[in-house]
C-alpha cells in the first residue's frame, strides 16, 4: 500500500471526520464561551465586588505606575492576575457545559439502548411434549 492512498484511507475513516467536526465545533463553543465571561458574567462579577474590572487586575514587576493593563505592559514586565482569572472562570464554565451536554447525551442513549425485555417465547417442541403430556394424563 503506497503512502498516499494509505494516507487517503486514515484520513477518511469516521474517527478523524468526527474529531475534525468536534474541533471546529469546539472552537466556535468556546468563542461563545468568551463572550459569554467576559461580556456577560465578568461584568456583573466586578459590580458585585466593587465596580472593579477584573482583566485590569494586575501586579506591576518592572515598578511601573500604570492604571491599565494594557498601559502596564508598554512600559515593563506584569503580573495580569486579573486576565488569568477570567481564562479560569471561562474554563470551568466550558467544563461545566461540557459535562451537562455529556451527561444529557448519556441519558439519551441509554433510554434509547434499554428496551423492555421480550417475554420468552417457549420453543415450539416443548410445547408440542406439553400436549403430549397432558393427553396422556387423560
Amino acid at each position: 500500500m503506497s503512502f498516499l492512498s494509505e494516507f487517503r484511507e486514515f484520513a477518511v475513516k469516521g474517527n478523524v471526520v468526527d474529531l475534525a467536526v468536534g474541533v471546529i465545533i469546539g472552537g466556535a463553543f468556546g468563542k461563545i464561551v468568551d463572550s459569554l465571561v467576559g461580556d456577560v458574567i465578568m461584568p456583573v462579577l466586578g459590580k458585585l465586588v466593587g465596580g472593579l474590572d477584573f482583566s485590569n487586575y494586575f501586579i506591576p514587576l518592572a515598578g511601573q505606575t500604570a492604571t491599565t493593563l494594557a498601559e502596564a505592559k508598554k512600559a515593563g514586565a506584569v503580573l495580569a492576575y486579573g486576565s488569568f482569572l477570567s481564562v479560569l472562570l471561562n474554563f470551568i464554565l466550558l467544563a461545566f457545559v461540557i459535562f451537562l451536554m455529556i451527561k444529557q447525551i448519556n441519558r439519551l442513549k441509554r433510554a434509547e439502548a434499554a428496551p423492555p425485555p421480550a417475554a420468552p417465547q417457549t420453543p415450539e417442541d416443548v410445547l408440542l411434549l406439553r400436549e403430549i403430556r397432558d393427553s396422556l394424563k387423560r
